[in-house]
């Protein structure tokens, strides 16, 4: 595959996960993800960022979020997100932990 054809595979890739994420499964909830994955729908909207800074275009992050979630950020809050349980939160500061380890 040449490097043109895989870049657009893997952008398409990238967007089938993004439908997924927000369009098909909205109701799994961003901390579980992190808590199983170790990385969130927040997390790609920050590596969209970063990619965009990367090749000169300025993005904040609040830019970023809105890019990839398609609105603002408190606007799929309010639409998708629930309250974090207190066992939640508690795994979330175990996979925090490893996740932190596995970056640096």
């Amino acid at each position: 595959m040449d490097d043109a054809t895989r870049t657009e595979v893997e952008a398409a890739a990238f967007r089938r996960l993004r439908q997924h994420l927000l369009d098909d499964r909205p109701d799994a909830q961003n901390i579980d993800l992190m808590n199983l994955a170790g990385f969130c729908r927040n997390c790609l909207s920050r590596w969209y960022g970063e990619a965009a800074e990367a090749r000169g275009v300025p993005m904040t992050k609040e830019e970023a979020r809105e890019a990839f979630y398609g609105m603002p950020f408190d606007e799929w809050k309010t639409r998708h997100q629930q309250e974090a349980s207190p066992e939640q939160r508690d795994a979330f500061q175990t996979s925090f932990a490893k996740n932190v380890g596995a970056e640096g």
